[in-house]
This record gives structure tokens, C-alpha cells and sequence, in this order.
């Protein structure tokens, strides 16, 4: 990757079998939040002895934002379909909340079919819409920026996208709030990964 953007030959891939899996709704959505990830990871990335970790880092997370919803317009029953052949045994809750689906697919497929080796990358998409404890910046990065890319239109955005740019982990609270506030309205059970990601950012906050 280049400052100022980037199309290696892997990423170009990716677009393409995105585009062909998505609506165009959702595929603009899928770019909308892989440029707002990768935003997010030069805002809060590291640099280490390598010289390229920085740009190795922003581009691990434009992938993750790209590849994050490459089976949500799948039918379900060939999400399962892709659960099942990856290995995965889904719990009773799980089977209980289809919308949960296309994440644990979405790491298979990444992993299995467009052979994503990256285990962050991997892990981010699969935890991009319960969160989880021990969440890495890479995780992070990709569960806010689904939140805050430019197509999101919910009330509230404007607070988040304000929180992400001060701060990453008041982002994650207030995301994590948001997310278990509209599943008790709607009366859905709560994953608890996502319980346990809340509990985990929220508790120093209320220590200190």
C-alpha cells in the first residue's frame, strides 16, 4: 500500500467477488466502510521496527471492511450451508439470530474460498457484529467503522462519528450501549460476547 491509496492485485480481487456477492446497496456500503476503517487505522495505528507496519496495518484493515459483509445478502440457508462445511457448530442462541449469521460465514468464505490467511482480518469480520472481550485495535477499528461509515444514516450517528474521532474505546461504549439498547426494545436475546465486550470497556470507566 501507498499513502494516498492503494489497488494491490489481492484487494482488487476481494472488490470484485464482493461486488458480485452484494446489492449494489450493500457493496457500497462494504467500500464505504473499508475506506472509513482504513481512516480509523492510520488515526490510531501504530508504527513498529518495520518500516511498512503502518501501511501493512491500514491496508489489513481496508480488507477487513471490504470483506466484513461479503454474505449478507446470501440466503440464509446457504449461510448455514458455508457454517456447517467450515466447521463451525453454532449454539442455540446463535441458531436463535440469523442476523449473527453472515459474520461466522463471512469468516469462513474469507478463509475458505478467497483464502485470507490473516487471522485478525479473520477474527474482525467474525466478531463485527457481537464484539467480543479482548478485542484487538484491528476488531475495533472494523466494528466502529461499520457504525460510522459515510452511507449511515440512523439517529445518533453524528455522535459516534464525533466519539470515534476522539476517542476509539468511548466509541466501542457507545456503540456497545447502542447495540444492546435496540436489542432489548426488540426483545431479541443479546449475544454474550457482546455483554462480555460491554462489560470489559465500560467497567475501568466506572472505576476510576
Amino acid at each position: 500500500m501507498k499513502k494516498g491509496g492503494f489497488m494491490s492485485d489481492k484487494i482488487a480481487a476481494y472488490t470484485q467477488a464482493v461486488k458480485e456477492k452484494l446489492s449494489p446497496e450493500r457493496f457500497a456500503h462494504s467500500l464505504n466502510v473499508a475506506e472509513t476503517a482504513k481512516n480509523l487505522s492510520i488515526k490510531y495505528g501504530y508504527l513498529s521496527e518495520h518500516v511498512n507496519s503502518f501501511d501493512v496495518f491500514a491496508e489489513k484493515a481496508f480488507t477487513a471492511g471490504l470483506l466484513h459483509d461479503i454474505m449478507k445478502d446470501i440466503p440464509k440457508t446457504e449461510q448455514l450451508e458455508i457454517i456447517s462445511g467450515g466447521g463451525v457448530a453454532l449454539s442455540a442462541l446463535e441458531l436463535a439470530l440469523p442476523k449473527l449469521w453472515h459474520a461466522i460465514a463471512g469468516e469462513i468464505y474469507a478463509r475458505d474460498f478467497l483464502f485470507v490467511r490473516d487471522s485478525e482480518i479473520l477474527s474482525a469480520i467474525r466478531c463485527h457484529t457481537t464484539a467480543k472481550s479482548g478485542m484487538t485495535l484491528l476488531e475495533k477499528v472494523l466494528y466502529i467503522a461499520d457504525f460510522i461509515s459515510a452511507d449511515r444514516v440512523y439517529d445518533g450517528v453524528g455522535r459516534m462519528r464525533e466519539k470515534a474521532a476522539r476517542d476509539l474505546d468511548e466509541a466501542m461504549e457507545e456503540g456497545l450501549a447502542f447495540s444492546i439498547e435496540e436489542l432489548i426494545k426488540k426483545l431479541f436475546p443479546i449475544h454474550p460476547d457482546t455483554i462480555s465486550a460491554y462489560n470489559e470497556i465500560i467497567m475501568p470507566a466506572r472505576q476510576s
